[in-house]
């Protein structure tokens, strides 16, 4: 085994490689990955698409939340999405269409919000156990990380909204889907394709 290899072996995330030669101190390193993947997770929940038979609106966030979350495994990605709810509530606009403040609460689409960390804690999480490296494996993580934002979205609309969990799942899941679908297959060619080409430089 070669040196490269041996050494991408021993990395657990994309992160790890593409950062491994950094002179920086680690917590520094640290630090700057995790503000920086809030603030991927900001820019991408500016990409909003409202549909008028739902109050939770289409938008890219899903998408930098999950595979942020892989290239950095699960304690930066969740330590980066606590940063990222802390500052939103706080007033920072950048959650979805530059919502931002104590007054996002009652919105009815917040409990999607308040599950992504245990999401990136768990995607963080499978792809430090390497399934990051191969199409399946980064499908397979995606839908993990998609059902447990899912799961707190729609707890959230049921209880906040007074929804019953059939009308919940037809506004809260449905919808999304096919985009969730594309942002998986995405995924499946971005993460596996940017492991391989570490490998190769």
């Amino acid at each position: 085994m070669s040196l490269n290899a041996r050494e991408m072996t021993q990395r657990t995330t994309l992160s790890d490689v593409l950062t491994g030669r950094a002179t920086v101190p680690d917590l520094v390193r640290d630090a700057v990955l995790v503000v920086a993947y809030a603030a991927l997770v900001g820019v991408t929940a500016q990409v909003v698409i409202h549909l008028p038979f739902t109050p939770v609106p289409v938008t890219g966030q899903t998408f930098g939340v999950l595979v942020g979350a892989m290239a950095l495994g699960w304690r930066r990605a969740l330590a980066g999405m606590l940063l990222y709810l802390a500052a939103g509530v706080a007033g920072l606009p950048w959650f979805a269409g530059g919502a931002g403040g104590p007054g996002v609460l009652a919105a009815a689409s917040f409990g999607y919000l308040l599950a992504f960390p245990p999401a990136a804690a768990l995607v963080g999480r499978l792809a430090e156990l390497r399934l990051d490296r191969t199409p399946w494996g980064t499908v397979a993580a995606m839908v993990a990380g998609n059902l447990a934002i899912y799961a707190g979205g729609l707890a959230w609309l049921v209880a906040a909204a007074h929804l019953d969990p059939a009308r919940a799942v037809l506004l809260g899941v449905v919808p999304f889907l096919l985009g969730d679908a594309i942002k998986i297959l995405l995924a499946a060619g971005l993460l596996p394709g940017a492991w391989a080409l570490s490998g190769r430089r």
